[in-house]
């Protein structure tokens, strides 16, 4: 009778145990990811895109790759985080809608606007920069209400669309690359183009004694700040990010693409 008992008590006893084993098991808290580190870095790859139509900031280098100083700040931010680089090159108007699938992140001399922080987060500025107006060297247009009425051309979906678009009276050309409208205003299909201070000058450069590019202050056009656009909400990244221009601001790298980029033009 006692070993009956005995017996019973310890398969009593074991099944209690494995209940309470059981329990433990299902109760457990889940494995949480490293809060630390944005879900867009956990296979090690930063997919940026570009455009690489816009001169100084991203075109194509000698090696047929995107080259220019977005693209050497974003390596370099990549080597600050641990990660390979990824570029793919697009068209400017399809960028903020490609974040969160095609890509991670774009670097594409991108103005911090209202309508784009609907879809998009950004980065901390990077640079500032204002709108400059290409004309004709022989032309008449010299204040902002010159412009109304006219034909202006300008890269698709950057600021100088938004600009071009307010003015009253205005027929605006669209075009995907930047020198298709500056070759245009050339041949006189466009009265100017409307495009960032740094390109400008490139175009300026490059067709000398045909093209002037002239200050957009002459024009009432605010200064502008760029930034990368990020996926909307993940903050984790965008202080990776930032932390990492924080960085290259403070050991120097960041003026030495500067002055390699954009001061050598």
């Amino acid at each position: 009778m006692k070993k009956l008992v005995a017996l019973l008590l310890t398969t009593v006893m074991a099944m209690t145990m494995l209940t309470a084993c059981g329990a433990k098991e299902e109760t457990a808290a889940p494995a949480t990811e490293d809060a630390t580190v944005s879900a867009a870095l956990a296979d090690g790859v930063l997919t940026v895109g570009t455009n690489a139509e816009f001169p100084p900031f991203e075109y194509m280098g000698d090696d047929g790759q995107p080259d220019g100083f977005d693209m050497a700040l974003v390596k370099a931010i990549g080597e600050k985080l641990g990660v390979e680089v990824k570029i793919e090159n697009m068209e400017f108007a399809s960028l903020v809608t490609s974040i969160g699938s095609k890509i991670d992140i774009a670097a594409a001399g991108m103005t911090v606007t209202e309508e784009r922080k609907q879809t998009v987060d950004f980065t901390d500025t990077y640079y500032e920069a204002v709108q400059y107006v290409i004309l004709p060297v022989d032309s008449e247009i010299k204040a902002a209400a010159d412009l109304e009425g006219k034909t202006i051309g300008v890269q698709l979906g950057t600021t100088g669309d938004f600009i071009a678009s307010d003015i009253a009276d205005t027929t605006v050309s669209q075009y995907n690359k930047a020198v298709d409208a500056v070759n245009d205003l050339i041949n006189g299909r466009v009265d100017c183009v409307i495009i960032d201070k740094n390109p400008a000058l490139v175009f300026e450069g490059k067709f000398e004694g045909q093209v002037v590019a002239v200050d957009g202050a002459q024009f009432e056009f605010e200064i502008e700040n760029y930034a990368m656009a990020l996926p909307k909400g993940d903050t984790v990244l965008a202080e990776q990010i930032n932390q990492a221009i924080a960085d290259l601001k403070a050991d120097g790298t960041f003026d030495e693409l500067v002055k390699t980029y954009i001061e050598a033009e």
